[in-house]
């Protein structure tokens, strides 16, 4: 399994397991294979003018197409931005998340 990062076109940032999908060797798709939605929850407290804002952040995980009976979703390739890895934090909460789910 190759978990990453994908930033797309639209803005939105998907954890998948993600691999190449060749045509006459060369990657015309992307597979993702149960792509959630990377949402950042942010909490900030007010604080006086000469303090520094005191805050967390929240990371909140979505399946990516909530009404798909598919687990595995191609993307074409002009609509990746680019992929990472991600951290390892994060890899793990999709990690544990995914396996907790029904396949």
């Amino acid at each position: 399994m190759s978990i990453k990062l994908v930033i797309l076109k639209s803005g939105e940032n998907i954890i998948s397991d993600v691999k190449e999908l060749l045509s006459d060797n060369k990657v015309c798709w992307y597979l993702f294979t149960k792509p959630h939605v990377v949402e950042l929850e942010k909490n900030f407290l007010l604080v006086e003018e000469n303090q520094s804002p005191k805050g967390d952040v929240n990371v909140i995980l979505s399946p990516w197409i909530v009404l798909a009976k598919d687990s595995q979703i191609p993307v074409p390739i002009d609509w990746v931005v680019t992929i990472l890895d991600p951290i390892e934090s994060l890899k793990e909460m999709y990690e544990e998340k995914v396996n907790g789910e029904n396949s």
